[in-house]
């Protein structure tokens, strides 16, 4: 039976309400649509806290945005992203954070628009490019190399750099993924809602709770039944409530991303790997442990696992990995290998701010070659750092980010 503190809500965040929704060229239509997505998102959240979750974020997530901007300047994009941000800033918005996404580039013109995009609009303004396989298996290298090359300008034109945590490349993403910025939506698919967690808290909390076992095997086994069973506890509470709730917007319910997802706000999986005997991330076993914790995040039943529902390692979003890097307990090498039997790629990864665009398209290549072989959502979030060369520390300001020591692509 599960332990009394396990089921404590603290520990179990609901780090976003993300809803799908389509967008047309009617600009007319889009205050209602994004109103009606939002102020669901919003009373939902009342409803999880007036159970003990706690929301963090309200999330939208639209159609390719080529389908509802005009596309046909820079001047004419940036209008229409003026007339989104009143929309997102009007008296009607919940009270709350609210993120938006305007889902995929789909053009190599709407991939070169997004740098100067992004600059100007940030957090409302996150997106992604979703690149495919030839029949050999391998990436386009074509798409590939005009992503990285949109990483290289929005990390020279953002201060610090850090307009690129509003940009990824996805390999073998599918769409409702509730995180950003690898969200998308396809407009032909009908309007939706999901859900991710932020979970290190319990699980840490979960490994606590055993006693100390030298039999290896026995030791991983009690970890992984105590971590799968608190996170079903809640993910089993947490859709009853969302099934329960009734409201005039609500939509079809698509599921929850069961990811860790971890935050500065929280623990860090880094103490999740020492609680499971690996001396530090890094380490030898920092492998086994992976595949384990993808294990536990895939065990959960109750309703649809979308998104990544696997193992989140953003190096600069928790304070753990952020901190290894200081050591030098790991390098992007090492990221790639756990990839292999984990959940993301290369996120939230800051690099040397002189790194060639033909470097990062070639780890990009990598990435997406694993993605596809292994078939698994795996993406790639890429910080060239102006002016920092790698061993040195960033100075983010923004208050999603950790600073760390700046990696270099091998």
């Amino acid at each position: 039976m599960l332990k009394e503190k396990l089921k404590n809500k603290d520990l179990c965040k609901i780090r976003t309400i993300t809803s799908f929704l389509t967008l047309s060229k009617e600009k007319s239509t889009w205050e209602e649509a994004i109103t009606k997505a939002a102020s669901f998102g919003g009373d939902l959240a009342d409803e999880f806290q007036a159970h003990g979750y706690h929301v963090q974020s309200i999330r939208i997530v639209t159609n390719a945005f080529g389908e509802y901007l005009d596309t046909s300047s820079f001047h004419a994009v940036l209008k229409d992203m003026h007339q989104l941000s009143q929309v997102l800033q009007s008296p009607s918005m919940p009270k709350r954070r609210i993120r938006f996404a305007i889902g995929e580039a789909k053009t190599q013109d709407e991939i070169a628009m997004l740098p100067e995009m992004i600059k100007a609009y940030g957090d409302i303004c996150n997106a992604c490019v979703n690149v495919d396989v030839d029949e050999l298996g391998m990436v386009d290298r074509d798409l590939t190399l005009s992503c990285a090359k949109t990483v290289v300008e929005i990390g020279k034109i953002t201060p610090r750099g850090e307009g690129n945590f509003n940009f990824t490349i996805n390999y073998n993403c599918k769409p409702r993924i509730p995180y950003f910025p690898a969200s998308y939506h396809n407009g032909h698919d009908e309007n939706c809602f999901a859900l991710g967690l932020e979970t290190p808290d319990l699980l840490v909390e979960a490994l606590n709770h055993l006693k100390p076992e030298t039999n290896h095997n026995v030791k991983m086994q009690k970890s992984y039944t105590i971590m799968k069973e608190a996170l079903q506890y809640h993910i089993t509470d947490i859709i009853g409530i969302t099934k329960a709730y009734k409201h005039p917007y609500k939509t079809k319910f698509a599921g929850i991303d069961t990811s860790a997802a971890p935050s500065k706000n929280c623990s860090s999986m880094v103490d999740v790997y020492k609680l499971l005997g690996v001396p530090y991330f890094g380490a030898a076993g920092t492998l086994e442990a992976s595949a384990l914790l993808t294990k536990v995040f895939k065990a959960q039943v109750g309703c649809d696992l979308i998104g990544f529902s696997g193992l989140m390692l953003a190096v600069v979003e928790d304070e753990g990995l952020a901190s290894a890097t200081t050591r030098d307990e790991f390098d992007i090498r090492a990221l790639l290998q756990y990839s292999a039997v984990c959940g993301i790629g290369l996120d939230t990864v800051p690099i040397e701010g002189n790194t060639s665009a033909q470097k990062i398209a070639d780890i990009c290549a990598d990435t997406g070659t694993l993605a596809f072989r292994l078939n698994k959502p795996l993406t790639v979030r890429l910080f060239p750092v102006p002016h920092l060369k790698a061993g040195e520390m960033t100075q983010f300001e923004s208050d999603d980010l950790c600073n760390s020591m700046v990696l270099r692509v091998p």
